[in-house]
């Protein structure tokens, strides 16, 4: 059967490139028939190892690029210098047509600029946002960073329901308060532009404390509290796991116990993990940018992968397009 969805995978990307995105995508490969796969990068580096693993040679080329831009690297000037980085490269393949989706470890700052330097913004997105899931009580929620183009709600919207498969999902801001009267300056203009949005559930401002508990499916914030947000996020649980491990094996009595409560824990914690969702969709671009974590093992890179090829058959870009009564620039 011909491969209808070709994703290109940055094989320098990540704290450990080139060895787990190689494995990520050919472990991708194995799990999904109907994708083929680009690795870019230092053919070498990927060519030794690809020899690791059996895998269908037709539904993976390589494609070289010498250079690689690190995570301390200014954004913008490396991505202008370094043309012939894995970044730049590959995102040029999604820009031309030649594929469906991008996906990297890589640096953050040069996947959002390249995203909107080189595959470009959909007419009428002021500027992408980059969306993670984080998880909550009731399941996965979107945040997503709004910023002065409230456009990001309907996007994160539409990601949710098509994607996550939360119907009428709920949308709401980031705030110090219930009161529509608190909040920095961004918030106090982005929320009356929320309020009259027709096409979205907006229940208003969501404090913190809130968001684990799963009060809201979209959470609306700018960059700068979006990340303070998704790193508290991950410091604070590696934290708690941590403790409870050390309490578990504390004693003879809590080992005991830690084998008796086991299988009730590992079945919290699966519920509780969004790794299966795969990595952070840069949206409103007129390609598919997925970022993954820096420290991406194997899984995350091929569930990131994955990811793309819902995001394709979901059409989430036509949609996005469609309601914003926008079209895509010639």
């Amino acid at each position: 059967m011909e491969t209808k969805i070709k994703i290109v995978v940055d094989a320098m990307g990540g704290d450990y490139a080139p060895e787990v995105p190689v494995q990520g995508a050919v472990e991708a490969l194995q799990e999904n028939t109907n994708i083929s796969i680009v690795l870019v990068g230092r053919t070498d580096a990927i060519k030794e190892q690809l020899a690791k693993y059996t895998y269908d040679k037709e539904r993976i080329e390589i494609v070289h690029a010498e250079e690689v831009i690190g995570f301390d690297e200014p954004p913008v000037m490396a991505v202008r210098k370094k043309k012939d980085s894995s970044i730049v490269v590959g995102m040029k393949l999604v820009k031309k047509g030649e594929a469906d989706a991008f996906v990297s470890a890589g640096s953050t700052g040069a996947i959002l600029v390249g995203g909107q330097m080189i595959v470009g913004r959909i007419k009428g997105i002021e500027r992408a946002p980059l969306a993670p899931l984080i998880p909550t009580a009731k399941g996965p929620a979107l945040l997503i960073d709004c910023g002065a183009n409230v456009d990001a709600r309907q996007m994160g919207s539409i990601y949710m329901k098509h994607v996550v498969g939360v119907d009428n999902p709920k949308v709401a801001i980031v705030n110090i308060g219930a009161e529509e009267e608190k909040g920095n300056q961004l918030v106090k203009e982005t929320y009356p532009l929320l309020k009259e949005c027709k096409d979205i559930n907006f229940t208003g401002s969501i404090e913190a404390r809130d968001i684990p508990k799963g009060d809201a499916d979209v959470i609306v914030c700018e960059a700068f509290v979006g990340n303070v947000i998704l790193k508290l996020y991950e410091g604070l649980a590696g934290t708690l796991l941590s403790k409870v491990k050390q309490g578990l094996m504390s004693t003879l009595r809590s080992k005991i116990g830690a084998l008796l409560i086991k299988p009730a824990l590992k079945k919290t914690m699966k519920e509780f993990n969004t790794d299966d969702h795969g990595g952070a969709p840069l949206l409103g671009l007129r390609g598919l940018v997925v970022k993954t974590h820096g420290s991406s093992n194997a899984k995350d890179v091929k569930m990131g992968i994955l990811q793309c090829v819902q995001f394709t058959e979901e059409q989430i870009n036509e949609k996005i397009k469609e309601n914003l009564a926008v079209k895509q620039e010639d």
